[in-house]
């Protein structure tokens, strides 16, 4: 059977049954995040970009914020038969990818975004698994649904498998 390979653009969320591939490009701050149930071969992924909806006016696509993002994959999940209880979640991304002479936290989004991600995660009770964050590099993943593996690609820093 040929897997479905589905590319998630930034700010975007997208579920799959398998045989299914999901792809996202080019994580620098933003954050992939990938849900699976096991049982069922169920994935999904967000594309997220920033920490919270609440701080922004312009907040309409709830795929583009961790504290929106997360809910709004997981309905999708379960449309497609995932069981919440059996969700878990692996994470990338979140890198700082440029320096700044001040340390304004604001502009720290990779890791704000990061800490967002893992607290909304730990809201709805979905354990991270496996994660691959920070540093100063950008990545593109690859989601299987086959068994869950998260390959992620970086320049300057290889090829592999969470």
């Amino acid at each position: 059977m040929k897997e479905k390979i589905t590319k998630i653009g930034m700010a975007e969320v997208s579920a799959a049954k398998h045989p299914a591939v999901l792809i996202t490009l080019g994580l620098g701050s933003c954050v992939g995040i990938c849900l699976y149930d096991k049982a069922k071969k169920v994935v999904g992924m967000a594309h997220i970009m920033l920490p919270s909806s609440r701080e922004i006016k312009n907040n309409n696509n709830k795929a583009k914020f961790a504290d929106t993002a997360v809910e709004l994959l997981l309905e999708d999940m379960l449309g497609l038969g995932a069981q919440r209880h059996r969700i878990t979640a692996k994470i990338a991304g979140g890198a700082q990818m440029f320096s700044f002479s001040s340390a304004n936290e604001l502009m720290k989004i990779g890791e704000r975004n990061v800490q967002a991600v893992k607290s909304e995660l730990v809201r709805l009770s979905i354990p991270v698994i496996a994660e691959d964050v920070g540093g100063n590099y950008g990545r593109t993943i690859e989601f299987y649904s086959e068994n869950g593996d998260l390959g992620i690609k970086t320049i300057g820093h290889g090829i592999h498998v969470i």
